[in-house]
């Protein structure tokens, strides 16, 4: 950890931040925090490895900084992350009817909502 890092809450991660290894190689970024609110419980990270999405448990995390998270997985471990499990998550895609197509043309015409997955 260098002098511009703080350790932080987990309610103060982005999405996006960079999940590290144990050994510091980064494998994957933030995708979103999972928590029971009204427990104040930290449950995990689901995180964006490649293309897909994989769930980090709570006593997998070594550390959370403003600049990484880094977790007490080996490099190995990491390729057998689990998926998540549960609830589908969806996001709105602001920038889905951005351009000159006639597609996006309708789009902010008629006000069409369109979702984008976390896949």
């Amino acid at each position: 950890m260098t002098d511009e890092e703080e350790t932080i809450s987990y309610m103060a991660l982005t999405p996006g931040t960079p999940i590290e290894s144990a050994s510091g190689n980064a494998f994957g970024t933030v995708e979103h925090v999972l928590q029971v609110p009204e427990l104040d419980l930290f449950d995990g990270l689901v995180v964006k490895v490649k293309k897909e999405i994989r769930f980090v448990d709570r006593d997998q995390i070594a550390s959370i900084t403003t600049s990484a998270v880094v977790c007490t997985l080996t490099d190995d471990e990491v390729e057998s992350l689990p998926l998540p499990h549960g609830t589908l998550v969806v996001r709105p895609d602001p920038g889905h009817d951005e351009g000159r197509s006639l597609s996006a043309w309708y789009g902010r015409t008629f006000g069409r909502e369109h979702w984008k997955d976390v896949d």
